[in-house]
């Protein structure tokens, strides 16, 4: 078994963990904002299965065992395969498919409940306690970045408005699938951490999803034309997959040993914040006053969850060793 002293169990400091964390969000916010032309590029899963296979690259060497950590028992390996199905597999093809068949506004207020979703899942299967300024943080970040939504003026994407109505209701559930696969996500990995560390959990669930996506990137991969992908794509693409598999995760499961995950599930209002920011700064894009004082309401609930903690026991953050 790993000593108290080895790296597995080091944790980042409070404020460094917060760092992280927004860090990470921030990434998937930026990526997102940038990588949308992959999309109208490569299919859903050809997509998918090229962004694992070039982050398993990158990451081959975290797949080897430390020396320090414990064999993984079935209960772990259970957890690992479900971390990548849920967050990386099931997450991605409920997002895109999902935003494809509804709003955009309509999309983002959903993605809104992902805060609430992660503390009620922290608190049904964590044990976590959840104090009162905690659900507050919670209540400002999905009434900001709701906000931000409903003040926007998209139509439901496509030619045919009937049509697209009646596709919106399977679109929004879509999403909806995809908030409670983030959240699912963000509780399982704080399971995963008390027991792998961040760079093992990055490249394990990486390669679960190389296998999921394989079947149907394979055969998509066998007509595509990879010869008519402009250089500019396939830069898009190598960040796209650095980002999404390597960066985001490890930061995300760095900040995770620390912060309890209803209080890190705050944190994902940089996501939507970090995108708008790319729009504003490299596509020419405008923010309104209704828009920068939603972001700021967000924002509030990240500074209210980032507070220093009172020293009743029954607020302070859960330990990874208590969650085995």
């Amino acid at each position: 078994m790993p000593t108290p002293a080895s790296p597995l169990h080091a944790t980042p400091h409070r404020w460094t963990a917060y760092l992280l964390l927004g860090m990470s969000m921030s990434l998937v916010g930026i990526y997102v904002a940038l990588t949308k032309p992959l999309v109208l590029v490569f299919p859903v899963f050809l997509l998918g299965w090229i962004r694992f296979g070039i982050a398993g690259l990158a990451m081959w060497p975290w797949l080897k065992k430390p020396a320090d950590e414990a064999p993984m028992t079935r209960n772990t390996r259970q957890l690992v395969f479900l971390e990548s199905f849920l967050g990386n597999f099931l997450f991605s093809i409920c997002m895109l498919y999902g935003v494809s068949m509804t709003s955009a506004v309509s999309a983002g207020i959903i993605m809104a409940a992902i805060p609430a979703v992660v503390a009620l899942l922290s608190w049904g299967f964590l044990r976590e306690k959840i104090g009162l300024r905690v659900w507050g943080a919670i209540a400002c970040s999905a009434f900001g970045i709701a906000l931000f939504s409903l003040s926007k003026s998209e139509q439901l994407p496509g030619s045919d408005s009937t049509l697209n109505h009646h596709q919106a209701w399977l679109g929004n559930l879509l999403v909806f699938g995809a908030v409670i696969c983030e959240a699912a996500y963000a509780v399982i990995g704080k399971k995963l951490i008390g027991t792998l560390s961040p760079k093992r959990i990055s490249a394990l669930i990486n390669l679960w999803g190389f296998v999921l996506m394989t079947p149907l990137g394979f055969y998509l991969a066998l007509s595509f034309e990879f010869r008519a992908v402009a250089p500019a794509s396939w830069l898009l693409m190598v960040f796209y997959a650095l980002a999404a598999s390597v960066g985001t995760v490890w930061l995300w499961m760095t900040g995770l040993k620390t912060i309890p995950a209803a209080k890190a599930g705050v944190f994902t209002v940089m996501l939507p914040i970090s995108a708008a920011l790319v729009g504003v700064l490299f596509m020419g894009e405008r923010l309104s006053a209704v828009q920068i004082l939603a972001f700021g309401i967000a924002l509030l609930g990240v500074v209210l969850a980032t507070l220093p903690q009172s020293s009743n026991p029954a607020t302070a953050p859960v330990s990874p060793d208590a969650l085995r």
